[in-house]
């Protein structure tokens, strides 16, 4: 990238008349320089098997490119043509809830031969057309894809011959899957059964790690189709997106984002959040995060939201604030959903940057501010490099497992909870994170790596663990970490399995705890902050100082969060689900005994502080003010210029920012 881009998705066929040309003379004057199309509209560029018509696509890439706008051409296959469901019902996804039924998107299966056949012909057709276009920077393979829970007899079929190559025999995978139970043991390949229906959760993990796979594998094959047409100096992404709870909240269960990446040129992602007064930034700086974590380098963010619905509606000055808070994340695009309000179906009220009447209104004025921002500040911005040296270890069979065997009973948390709990608290603190996988390679880039509920692991994996800190790393586990092996299976040695080594404590009881909390209130938070909840291990230590005791009259002499001193690092493990309070304080102590406390650190949320070195090789510091009040921030970085009002700033020198302000200060 040698600028920022500033962008859209632009649907002309949607449009209730005629106004191409009125709205590229909006999008000029909105700094708007690029814009994606074709990834929804299978049905018009295809309107009968065989008959193709890209008279849209023609007509909106001669209009832009004769303005100077960029645009970036979407695959089509996620919403499928009514032609091709009546031809070929069996393109439908069969679910653990039965036959996929028409009308929404994301309902085929990705893996039938039929549908693969049509995606590929128009993926063909549609590429071809239009890869030699100028106006074509680059392609968007699908759109937030996923599985959508494909089960199948075609499924199960690829599942066994997987299971086949993987496990070699029935005598493996009944031992490593505990099959024995509930004579489930499988004692013929022709005789393995349907997942859909099965109780055990190794099994139902090990087909979740298959249909994430089933995702790669779709992805990386629309890819390889796509390259043999795309330019030197095009690109090639996929929009991914999150848990989603109405927003953007956690790592995607669906999709593993680390391994799906590999075959992009750059990775992109589509970022929702809460606005007004619930605009935290948490979920523009966890998605930029991920997103840039997966192949370790700048990203586009191909959806954010404009007005959307009537809560996310940004108030003054919002808009702003969160295209920066992309900027400061390391994105290199910010891009809307989208650039109109639709006047029909299903994302009616999903407004656009122009609502339904497409005159300016007061979001489309301030983003007009920060198109002409971007122009101005692209040298100073794009390509902006992160230096983290705390990671977050996510994974996605973590995940799926504790969907398998929850916290408890009653429990609603899940595996997101406890990484956001994490994650959010260090945001707060202004301690910028990466995030890396079971696969990573670059654990040692990091001076201390958070776990979150590693639930289940390969020795390998918790040997590197405790490598890391031997070395001088420093890790905070979390309760349930190290339990059971790769294939869910429970570890018989004491808990917290391999990992005790480093963390100097083993327990073999757990409960739900009722009316617990922490002795003595080590972590001076308010009385109802010194609570635990849902989840408690009876940490018994062998090495590891006490960092809090349970209060109770029957558990009060079991440890509840402790840390050990293990070779030249620390490992601190957390064997409960405390209080955010609890949390916070935890991580403030494990970031000051890394030495990872400071200057940035003695400001807190409301205040955000992200930072980055650019292409010229300068330190440029954001600071952004998440209030509806008046802020202010001691600098006490270099010397520097701030970018947007273009004045100067030194060392101690006090700064006001103004409610849902930014500023950003490139040192000299």
């Amino acid at each position: 990238m040698k600028q920022l881009l500033y962008g859209v998705a632009y649907y002309d066929e949607y449009m209730p008349y005629e106004r191409l040309e009125k709205d590229i003379v909006m999008m000029k004057d909105a700094g708007i320089n690029v814009v994606r199309i074709a990834e929804s509209t299978w049905s018009t560029h295809e309107p009968q098997n065989g008959v193709f018509d890209f008279t849209s696509v023609d007509r909106v890439l001669n209009a832009m490119h004769k303005a100077g706008i960029k645009v970036i051409v979407g695959t089509p296959t996620y919403a499928i043509p009514t032609w091709m469901v009546k031809e070929h019902p069996d393109v439908l996804a069969i679910t653990q809830n039965g036959p996929g039924k028409y009308g929404a998107r994301q309902i085929m299966d990705i893996t039938n031969p039929t549908y693969l056949f049509y995606a590929e012909r128009i993926i063909r057709k549609l590429i071809g057309h239009v890869k030699d276009h100028p106006a074509v920077i680059g392609y968007q393979t699908d759109n937030e894809t996923k599985h959508y829970d494909t089960a199948g007899p075609n499924v199960q079929v690829l599942f066994v011959k997987y299971m086949k190559e993987k496990f070699k025999t029935l005598d493996t995978i009944n031992s490593v899957f505990g099959l024995d139970y509930w004579s489930n043991r499988i004692n013929s390949w022709e005789d393995f059964p349907s997942v859909v229906g099965t109780i055990n959760g190794s099994l139902g993990a090990e087909f979740a790690r298959f249909q994430r796979q089933l995702v790669t594998e779709f992805l990386s094959w629309q890819v390889s189709i796509v390259n043999e047409y795309k330019r030197q100096d095009q690109f090639v992404m996929q929009n991914f997106d999150f848990e989603w709870r109405g927003y953007s909240y956690g790592i995607q269960p669906r999709v593993d984002h680390f391994e799906a990446a590999k075959p992009f040129d750059v990775t992109g992602v589509d970022i929702y959040h809460p606005s007004q007064d619930d605009l935290t930034g948490i979920e523009i700086s966890f998605g930029g995060d991920v997103a840039r974590s997966t192949k370790g380098t700048n990203y586009l963010v191909v959806e954010t939201e404009a007005q959307a619905f009537t809560n996310w509606v940004p108030y003054p000055g919002q808009l702003r604030l969160q295209a920066f808070s992309h900027l400061a994340s390391g994105a290199n695009m910010v891009a809307y959903w989208h650039w109109h309000s639709i006047h029909n179906s299903f994302e009616t009220y999903w407004k656009g940057l122009l609502s339904h009447d497409f005159e300016p209104n007061p979001v489309y004025n301030e983003a007009k501010t920060i198109g002409r921002d971007f122009v101005r500040l692209s040298s100073h911005l794009v390509n902006l490099k992160k230096n983290n040296q705390v990671a977050i270890l996510v994974s996605n069979e973590s995940l799926t497992a504790i969907e398998w065997f929850k916290f408890n009973f009653s429990s609603t948390k899940n595996y997101n909870d406890i990484v956001r709990m994490m994650y959010d608290e260090l945001y707060k603190m202004n301690i910028g994170c990466d995030f890396v996988n079971p696969s990573s390679d670059n654990f040692e880039d990091y001076e201390m790596i958070i776990v979150p509920a590693l639930y289940t692991a390969p020795d390998s994996l918790l040997e590197r663990l405790n490598e890391f800190v031997r070395n001088g790393g420093n890790i905070v586990y979390t309760f349930k970490s190290g339990f059971t092996d790769e294939q869910v299976k429970v570890r018989t040695t004491h808990q917290p399995g391999i990992i005790n080594e480093a963390c100097g404590v083993y327990y073999n009881m757990f409960v739900e705890p009722k009316n617990v909390s922490l002795k003595d209130n080590p972590f001076e938070v308010s009385p109802e902050n010194n609570t635990v909840e849902t989840w408690m291990e009876l940490l018994t230590p062998t090495t590891a100082e006490v960092l809090a005791y349970y209060d109770h009259p029957h558990w009060g002499k079991y440890a509840a969060i402790t840390e050990n001193r293990y070779g030249k690092g620390m490992a601190t493990y957390i064997g409960c689900i405390p209080s955010k309070a609890v949390m916070q304080k935890v991580l403030e102590q494990a970031v000051k005994k890394a030495n990872l406390w400071g200057a940035d650190q003695e400001l807190a949320f409301p205040l955000i502080v992200k930072s980055g070195i650019n292409e010229k090789g300068n330190n440029v510091h954001f600071y952004f003010n998440y209030s509806d009040l008046p802020n202010g921030i001691k600098y006490f970085h270099k010397d520097g210029v701030e970018l947007l009002t273009d004045c100067t700033v030194s060392i101690e020198q006090t700064i006001d920012i103004e409610p849902w302000g930014v500023l950003i200060i490139e040192e000299e």
